[in-house]
């Protein structure tokens, strides 16, 4: 790791000497917070081009390098891949029965039972996020580790991008990105909750810092062809990195608290889930949007591949809000000039999965995997 402080940061000072020879060794090597000594990317580029060889190099950091620090992109050496926060299959809270891969392909499913979750389960599963050192905690002490790593944040990790100059600021600004979280408000919203003290240029700068450091996972809108004349919403739906960094800055510490909220339990629920799609998508080669235009309508979830087929989801936690749920996506689909190639409700408390007589397919997300 480069920022060990082992031996008065050997590591460090080691790369800062000779980057070359701290790119040395078996491989392959991890450059773990390698953005403290960004001479080691550019390192990286002679030594892949000298050596010839796949697979020598993982750099890891809890932020993104500026351009101005670094001279080359990396393109043609380095692939880039965003690390999120665990799935719920990946933690062992999702059966995976139903695969989202086989679903992109249409094919059929037969009904599945399954263990029925109840609604506190799943408001533990918001609160706890997907940190790996949160997994198998108790909810007293899984609700710290998201306000733990939101004070490193604005306390370390933001000096890092140079940007931000005044750390309050950032606060309150965060505050209202967890009030709005899973919408498409815009920003005039956000500056009203920080009572109009910034200025548009400033706004954005303080979001693109949040992005530098992975603390926020906006959805860009999907577009369609449609025979009709309807116009499409080009709004990005809020996102903050783990539902339960949004419980956090809400001051939300247990599932009761959550319960009592049905409304904000909705919106952290499509969080949650959208979460999981998020890491699933890019697993099986699609990437993840969301839907919203002129006329009202939406869909909570997009999953478009590489060859231009797609899925429609939207994500309800009742049970009772299944039928609209369904009949909503058909309407929207039979308006598209490019359908669907499979259309899904994805639920909370469902203790069954199964495809519909109409086709949709409805399951819970404690069922779904890649």
């Amino acid at each position: 790791m480069v920022a060990d402080g082992a031996n008065n940061f050997s590591n460090k000072r080691l790369a800062m000497l000779d980057s070359y020879l701290a790119l040395d060794g078996d491989k392959p090597r991890l450059l773990d917070e390698w953005t403290d000594v960004p001479s080691l990317w550019d390192a990286a580029r002679s030594y892949i081009d000298e050596k010839g060889l796949p697979g020598q190099f993982i750099f890891t950091a809890s932020s993104t390098m500026k351009r101005a620090d670094i001279s080359h992109t990396g393109t043609g050496r380095i692939a880039s891949v965003r690390m999120r926060t665990m799935s719920l299959y990946e933690s062992g809270d999702s059966d995976g029965v139903v695969s989202l891969k086989d679903i992109a392909k249409g094919s059929e499913m037969k009904p599945i039972l399954l263990k029925r979750r109840t609604l506190k389960d799943i408001a533990y599963l918001v609160l706890r996020g997907g940190w790996p050192s949160s997994i198998g905690l108790n909810e007293d002490t899984a609700v710290l580790i998201p306000s733990l790593y939101i004070d490193g944040v604005i306390s370390k990790d933001l000096d890092k991008v140079k940007i931000i100059r005044d750390k309050n600021k950032l606060l309150k600004l965060l505050k209202s990105l967890a009030r709005n979280e899973s919408t498409t408000v815009n920003k005039k919203v956000l500056k009203r909750d920080l009572n109009d003290t910034i200025d548009d240029k400033t706004l954005n700068e303080y979001l693109n810092a949040l992005e530098l450091i992975y603390l926020i996972d906006d959805m860009p809108p999907f577009s369609p062809s449609w025979r009709s004349s309807l116009r499409v919403k080009q709004c990005e739906k809020h996102h903050l990195a783990d539902p339960s960094l949004a419980c956090s800055l809400l001051n939300i510490t247990s599932s009761e608290e959550l319960m009592a909220d049905l409304t904000t339990l909705g919106f952290l629920f499509e969080a949650l889930c959208e979460r999981d799609l998020q890491v699933y998508a890019e697993h099986i080669g699609g990437k993840l949007y969301h839907y919203q235009d002129y006329k009202d309508n939406e869909i909570d979830a997009v999953i478009e591949f590489k060859d231009n087929t797609w899925i429609a989801i939207e994500i309800k936690i009742g049970e009772s809000q299944i039928e609209n749920a369904c009949k909503k996506l058909l309407k929207l689909n039979s308006k598209m000039e490019r359908k669907a190639s499979a259309l899904c409700v994805i639920t909370a408390l469902s203790d069954v999965a199964y495809r519909r007589e109409d086709g949709v397919y409805v399951f819970p997300i404690t069922a779904l995997k890649p």
